[in-house]
Parts: C-alpha cells; sequence; structure tokens
C-alpha cells in the first residue's frame, strides 16, 4: 500500500492482479485498485473530478480525466473517509498508475488538487 497526504486529505492505494478477468494469450491484463480518502482537514470537502496517468512496460501511456470517480462525487466531513475500487486494462503484465483528485471546500467553493500516489501494477511472481 502507498499513501500521500495533500492539503490534510490522504490518499492510499493498493493494488492487485485479476488473472480471472486477464488474457495473457492476448496480451490482455486486469488489474484492480483499492482507494481510501481520508480528511483530516477542518473543512467539509467535495471530490468533483481526477486525472490518471496510465503506464504499461511497453512504453504505452494514456490519460484518463472525469467526473467524480465510480459515479459519484462524495463529500467528506472532517474526519470522515471514502472508499471505492475500480479497474485498470494493460497490454503487458507491468505498469504504474499515478494522478490527482480536484476537490472543493464546501464553505468557499475554493478548489484544490490532491495527489494520488504512484502505484505498481504487476502481475506477482514475474518480478523475481
Amino acid at each position: 500500500m502507498v499513501s500521500i497526504t495533500t492539503h490534510d486529505i490522504r490518499v492510499s492505494v493498493e493494488s492487485r492482479f485479476l488473472f480471472e478477468r486477464s488474457d495473457p494469450k492476448n496480451n490482455f491484463y486486469f488489474f484492480v485498485y483499492f482507494i481510501t480518502i481520508e480528511n483530516h482537514s477542518p473543512f467539509t470537502v467535495q471530490l468533483l473530478r481526477r486525472h490518471w496517468e496510465i503506464t504499461d512496460s511497453l512504453g504505452e501511456k494514456r490519460m484518463v480525466d472525469g467526473e467524480g470517480v465510480v459515479g459519484e462525487t462524495p463529500i467528506l466531513e472532517p474526519g470522515k473517509f471514502y472508499t471505492y475500487n475500480s479497474g485498470c486494462d494493460l497490454k503487458s503484465e507491468f505498469g504504474k498508475m499515478r494522478g490527482y483528485y480536484i476537490f472543493k471546500r464546501l464553505f468557499d467553493e475554493k478548489e484544490f488538487l490532491v495527489t494520488i500516489p504512484e502505484f505498481v501494477l504487476e502481475v506477482k511472481g514475474k518480478w523475481n
């Protein structure tokens, strides 16, 4: 698990390979990642948008931008957390993801970026 805190918002990520959703013979590798977002600030905040940079070991790079996460724009009060999971496919057995969220403080509508730490997507046992 990797974690980072930006503007008192902590983002923790853990990932794993899903063999049952993958097709290695056709260079299709599916990974799931689990994210926890914790609000350690004194403000109620809302997650508005996300930006991802996805890179595989073949050098292919994708950018993904969108509203909210998994169809939601969660509101986090001080001391609260939000968890979700999602997935990503690669054409290789190894890659990485990183990005950021755009949040806003509800009391003054000020928007700010929260870093999503870089994390690895890998088929376990391939790199030993």
